[in-house]
């Protein structure tokens, strides 16, 4: 009998019990610090022999084999701490559903644009020939599905650091590594354990395995310089010994020493706005060539692929106005990505739970972009402050979400985009930024004209 210890009773601490509890031979144990998830808890796992626990698991006490922990659970907490001492496994649950299935896999990380490559990467196989399950960070535990799926289907799985830092033996076929830019820092301390965190996507790869890296980023470059197998680069910027970059606005490919540059297709033919985007798609058709997906399908493909909820996604045109939720900009730099996406004038709403970052670098574009900033949440004092540093007025501050959709629908005038884009995370007033995103949508799709 394996005793498996979960920690963490949300989305992907579920996901976890309900695949053990149908394995035999296997007894499981979810603990949560929050005892305000206890009856929902309780009705979801109503006649299934499961321990519950609402507190502190004593390790000592409960000897499980493995703990899995949930990414919103940070590893510094004290039975994580006694597991480890103990020498019991601490894994994370894409470790587990790696573990327990058979499929290929294609693991996609970055600060940025991890989930819009994730969903157009699963775009761009399907119909190819093999099976295909998006999911992990970007919605859908991959626990949920990968242990069905056939030896030929290909995860494509959104992975975070807080997922990826608990690997062991997890080794994706392919994997990306969009970017770096400061976040997370209040969890991972440096700028430094962050990256190393990320870069654990590929430590495990071997010579037949591929890494897809930034060729504009100097941290990721120097980062695959250690990938134990082929890499191919994506760059706006040069073109890189082998993968894919972007020349006069067509975005060629070459994949092997041998081959001459082609050109796959005009970026014009790619609804996806904004830079980062270009470097999205680049990332994803390189991994869908390596799974076998040929050049007319992947194209194909491209011309059907639109933006993915909370990024960037159009909501409402309403009196001269766009409104476009980008819920999913979590941090300055995804901030700032939004925002060069546009070049009409801008109103935009920031704010949330800061993550231990620095909003000034953000200020010198707000300047030439914005004509409005509606601050909200935790982090409006500090927003503020950035904003006066760099003598920024045109700013005004909402007690609630919903004021916040108001004073930027005052502040705007026809031609411009009203986004929300708040560089912060979402957890000072919202579960998470799906539910912040939905209540942006449901507030404007109300408003009048």
């Amino acid at each position: 009998m394996k005793r498996y210890l979960i920690i963490g009773a949300a989305r992907s601490g579920l996901a976890c019990a309900d695949y053990l509890l149908r394995k035999k031979n296997t007894e499981v144990i979810l603990a949560d610090s929050d005892p305000g998830k206890e009856a929902a808890t309780v009705e979801y796992f109503a006649n299934r022999s499961i321990q519950l626990i609402w507190g502190r698991p004593d390790i000592d006490a409960l000897k499980p084999d493995i703990l899995v922990l949930s990414p919103g659970v940070p590893p510094q907490i004290g039975p994580v701490q006694e597991a480890l001492a103990a020498g019991i496994p601490v894994i994370s649950e894409p470790e587990l559903a790696y573990r327990e299935g058979r499929a290929r896999w294609f693991g996609i990380t970055g600060t940025n644009g991890k989930t819009t490559t994730t969903a157009l990467a699963a775009h761009l196989l399907e119909g190819f020939g093999a099976p295909v399950f998006c999911g992990g960070n970007i919605g859908t535990p991959l626990i949920s599905a990968v242990p069905d799926l056939p030896e030929e289907a290909v995860v494509v799985a959104e992975l975070s650091s807080f997922q990826l830092e608990l690997i062991d033996r997890f080794r994706p076929n392919a994997a990306a590594y969009l970017n770096l830019t400061p976040d997370h820092l209040d969890r991972h301390g440096t700028l430094e354990a962050y990256a190393e965190a990320k870069a654990r996507i590929f430590e495990n790869q071997g010579p037949e395995d591929l890494l897809i890296a930034n060729y504009d980023d100097p941290t990721v470059c120097q980062l695959a310089e250690r990938a134990g197998g082929q890499v191919w680069y994506f760059s706006l910027k040069a073109q890189p010994p082998l993968g894919m970059w972007e020349k006069e606005g067509k975005l060629m490919v070459r994949l092997q020493p041998q081959d001459a540059p082609h050109c796959l297709l005009d970026r014009s033919d790619i609804a996806l706005p904004g830079a980062h985007n270009t470097e999205n798609i680049m990332a994803a058709v390189l991994g869908a060539l390596y799974f076998g997906a040929d050049e007319a399908h992947i194209c194909q493909q491209l011309r059907t692929f639109h933006s993915v909820a909370h990024r960037l996604e159009p909501v409402r045109d309403l009196a001269g106005v766009r409104y476009v939720n980008d819920s999913k900009g979590t941090n300055p730099d995804a901030t700032e990505k939004a925002l060069q996406a546009y070049d009409e004038p801008i109103v935009i709403i920031l704010g949330g739970r800061n993550k231990g970052n620095s909003f000034d670098p953000l200020v010198p574009l707000i300047q030439d972009k914005c004509r409005h900033v509606v601050l909200v949440g935790e982090a409006k004092a500090d927003i503020r402050q950035a904003l006066d540093r760099f003598a920024y007025t045109d700013y005004s501050a909402a007690a609630s979400f919903e004021e916040a959709v108001s004073l930027a629908q005052q502040a705007a005038q026809p031609g411009d985009v009203v986004l929300l884009s708040p560089a912060c995370a979402s957890w000072d007033m919202f579960p998470n930024y799906e539910v912040r995103g939905d209540l942006f949508k449901k507030l404007v799709n109300e408003l009048d004209g």
